[in-house]
C-alpha cells in the first residue's frame, strides 16, 4: 500500500503534467516549463479555460467562413480569358 500524505498520487501528477504539457505546448511560446511548474493551482487553469475558449471560438468562426462559402459558391465552371488562339506561330 502507496502512502499518498507526503506526495502527489500518480492520477493527480498525470494531470499536473497534462497541464504543464498543455500550456507549454499550446501557449504559442508564452510559457516555459518552470514557469508553469511553479505557478499556482488557479492561475494555470485559468489560462488552460482561456487557451481552450480561444480555440472553441476560432473553431466556430472557421465553420461559419465554411459554411458560407459553400452557401456563396458559384456553381458555375471558372473560364479562361476570351482569347482567340492562332493558328501560326510566332517565331
Amino acid at each position: 500500500m502507496a502512502l499518498t500524505f507526503f506526495g502527489l498520487t500518480s492520477q493527480y501528477r498525470v494531470q499536473v503534467f497534462s497541464q504543464i504539457h498543455d500550456l507549454v505546448f499550446h501557449g504559442g511560446g508564452g510559457f516555459l516549463h518552470s514557469e508553469v511548474y511553479n505557478m499556482p493551482i488557479w492561475l494555470r487553469r485559468f489560462h488552460i479555460q482561456k487557451i481552450s475558449a480561444h480555440n472553441e471560438a476560432e473553431n466556430e468562426r472557421m465553420k461559419k467562413a465554411k459554411e458560407g462559402r459553400d452557401i456563396n459558391s458559384n456553381p458555375k465552371k471558372i473560364q479562361g480569358p476570351n482569347i482567340n488562339p492562332s493558328t501560326t506561330y510566332n517565331y
